[in-house]
């Protein structure tokens, strides 16, 4: 499966120490996802190099971030949803239940390839 992880970036991050934990969250997510072997999704890393080349302002992180993710949930066959408090999370979530796919909470809910 292709499993978004889906958790908090800038929500709650004080800083860019905070913000490099919570990318660290996700990334480490992903390992554990692709140890079970599925292909792991993070929306934050496929949209921060785009915000960065477009010039990283507010408006343009705006612009990129969230929408970019979207379009990735749409594409995804699970969620995993980790860490805490992620109004953008919680969107992609969303999109996940009302598509009636899969959301996981915990890394051990996920079905390892082969179960």
């Amino acid at each position: 499966m292709w499993i978004m992880i889906a958790g908090p970036y800038r929500s709650g991050a004080a800083g860019a120490e905070q913000r490099s934990v919570n990318l660290r969250t996700l990334n480490e997510a992903a390992v554990a996802v692709r140890r079970a072997g599925h292909v792991p999704i993070i929306g934050v890393n496929m949209a921060l190099p785009m915000i960065e080349a477009a010039g990283g302002s507010e408006a343009v992180y705006d612009e990129i971030m969230l929408p970019v993710s979207l379009a990735l949930a749409d594409r995804c066959d699970a969620c995993l949803r980790v860490g805490g408090t992620s109004a953008g999370a919680d969107e992609e979530v969303g999109r996940f239940i009302a598509a009636g796919r899969p959301v996981f909470h915990a890394l051990n809910e996920i079905p390892a390839i082969g179960e």
